[in-house]
């Protein structure tokens, strides 16, 4: 995944080579004190089949995790961990190509936390990346489900519909904090955070509903169960004043 933190941005600095950041970065030291930048998303998915059946697909993520993140790069790391690269993007010059570590926790009462922790034997890379997610699924009556739900079995040539289906919903929060090589802290620290955070969340926009319907296509698929449409997932950011006042 290419991204580039400002196209076509009025205050957009000149573009530096590879080769000239590679210079500068031999000759200038990163700044003491990192920038971070945050966002936080909710959505769900519908999963047409019993709780218990998505639970037994979620709880056995080894076996399709690594398939569904694709484009990703995933690396499983114990029993429940997977180190992902994201993607090359940057601006200004600077560009990263972050890496996360991940553990996906056993369900506790049908909720699923997964948090991202120091990737094993890795050199600090002047970034951290701070993922906290909660995943919790319920059964809910099917006519309770988005539209879609029987013009999908009807084109799956299966007329009778599930009295329950599994709503799987979930929040996520990242904060990444990258230490700047001195010189992009020339530019006003309102652009650099206003354009990160965009970037952020940029990026989950792109990875979220890929994953989401990657995982609805092999969960049901492997059920003999038809695909979910668009309408049964969803992605929302949650804005900072909902935040707030919700505290």
């Amino acid at each position: 995944m290419q991204c580039q933190w400002l196209n076509n941005h009025p205050n957009k600095v000149s573009e530096v080579s590879l080769g000239n950041l590679e210079d500068k970065q031999a000759t200038q030291s990163l700044e003491v004190t990192p920038v971070h930048f945050k966002t936080q998303f909710a959505g769900y998915m519908e999963m047409y089949s019993d709780a218990d059946t998505v639970a037994n697909y979620l709880n056995a993520h080894q076996r399709w995790f690594c398939r569904c993140a694709a484009p990703m790069k995933t690396e499983p790391i114990g029993n429940n961990g997977y180190i992902l690269t994201v993607g090359r993007f940057g601006s200004f010059g600077y560009d990263v190509e972050p890496k996360l570590a991940v553990v996906l926790e056993p369900s506790v009462n049908g909720v699923y936390d997964m948090h991202s922790i120091p990737i094993p034997d890795e050199p600090y890379l002047g970034y951290e990346v701070d993922y906290q997610a909660s995943m919790s699924i319920k059964e809910i009556p099917s006519h309770l489900a988005n539209s879609g739900l029987e013009k999908a079995f009807r084109k799956h040539d299966n007329p009778q519909l599930p009295e329950m289906i599994t709503k799987v919903e979930w929040h996520l929060a990242m904060d990444v904090a990258v230490q700047f090589p001195k010189f992009i802290h020339k530019l006003p620290l309102s652009m650099i955070q206003k354009t990160g955070d965009r970037l952020l969340t940029q990026i989950v926009r792109q990875i979220s509903p890929r994953l989401t319907y990657k995982v609805q296509e092999d969960f049901h698929s492997g059920h003999n169960l038809p695909i979910p449409p668009k309408t049964s997932r969803h992605l929302e950011k949650i804005e900072e004043s909902s935040l707030d006042e919700a505290a």
